[in-house]
C-alpha cells in the first residue's frame, strides 16, 4: 500500500511503500462486521494471502484499562477518546505496520471512523476528531456495513441478551429508557457516518440481508484489490434513513 496518513506521518516508518494491504470493515454493533472479517480471512487465506486481523481494544498497552474504566459507567468523553486513540496508536505501531511491511493483508474490524463518530456525538468537533486520528493510515479499502437500527437491536439482543450501556449512548442522557436511548444514539452515529462516507470514501453495503448475501458483495469489493472485476451491486453512499418510531 502507498503510505498516506490523514495528517502527520508516523516517525520511524520504513521508507517507501508497504507491500501489504489494509482493509477496514466498519459498522455499528450488530451490523455483522466480525462475521464478515472472519469470512474474509478464511477466503483470503485459501487464496494464498497472509492475513492479520485487528480491532478496537486489542492493544497490549491500554485495552484492559479501557475495559476497567468503562465498568463503572463514569468514563468521561475526553478520557474515552484519548484512551481509544492510545489503543489504536499502539496497534498501528506494533501490529499493523509490521504486518503491512511483511506483505500481509490487515483486516480491521472497525477503525478510526467509529472512534471519531463516538467522540463527535459526545461533544468533540469534527476538526478535533480529524486531528486526534491524523496519524492513521489511509486504508486501501473501507467497507461500511449499513443496517437499520431495528436490525441492530434485534441482533444485539439475540447475541448478548441485552443492550450495552455504552453502545446505547446511556452516558449521553438522551433518555432514561435504554431502548429509546439506543435508537437516538444510533441516529446520531448514522449522521456522522453519512458525513464520513463522503469524506473518507466509504463503500457502503446493505447489511440488512443474510450474512452470505452480504459476504458475496463484500468479497467482490475486496477482490478488486487483487485484480478482480469491479463489483456491480455495492453502494457507495449511505441510503437516507427513515425516522424511527422511537426517535
Amino acid at each position: 500500500m502507498t503510505v498516506r496518513t490523514y495528517g502527520t506521518r508516523l516517525p520511524g516508518l520504513p521508507p517507501g511503500d508497504l507491500s501489504g494491504k489494509l482493509v477496514v470493515i466498519e459498522g455499528s454493533d450488530g451490523s455483522g462486521r466480525t462475521t464478515e472479517v472472519d469470512l474474509l480471512k478464511e477466503w483470503l487465506e485459501v487464496e494464498g494471502h497472509a492475513v492479520v486481523d485487528t480491532g478496537l481494544r486489542r492493544s497490549n498497552l491500554v485495552s484492559e484499562e479501557i475495559d476497567r474504566a468503562k465498568q463503572g459507567h463514569t468514563l468521561g468523553a475526553t478520557t474515552m477518546a484519548l484512551l481509544y486513540a492510545a489503543d489504536f496508536g499502539d496497534q498501528l505501531e506494533n501490529k499493523i505496520v509490521p504486518a503491512l511491511s511483511a506483505g500481509s493483508t490487515v483486516l480491521a474490524d472497525r477503525y478510526i471512523y467509529t472512534l471519531m463518530a463516538r467522540a463527535i456525538v459526545r461533544g468533540a468537533s469534527r476538526d478535533y476528531a480529524r486531528q486526534l486520528y491524523g496519524f492513521a493510515f489511509r486504508p486501501d479499502l473501507v467497507i461500511f456495513l449499513d443496517a437499520r437500527p431495528e436490525i441492530l437491536l434485534h441482533r444485539s439482543i439475540g447475541k448478548y441478551g441485552s443492550l450495552d450501556y455504552w453502545e446505547s449512548g446511556m452516558d449521553l442522557c438522551l433518555s432514561r429508557d435504554l431502548f429509546e436511548s439506543f435508537f437516538l444514539y444510533q441516529d446520531r452515529l448514522a449522521r456522522e457516518f453519512e458525513w464520513m462516507s463522503r469524506e473518507y470514501d466509504f463503500h457502503t453495503v446493505d447489511a440488512n440481508r443474510r450474512p452470505e448475501e452480504v459476504h458475496e458483495v463484500v468479497r467482490e469489493l475486496v477482490a478488486t484489490l487483487y485484480g478482480g472485476k469491479p463489483p456491480s451491486r455495492a453502494r457507495r453512499r449511505l441510503t437516507p434513513r427513515a425516522p424511527s418510531a422511537s426517535a
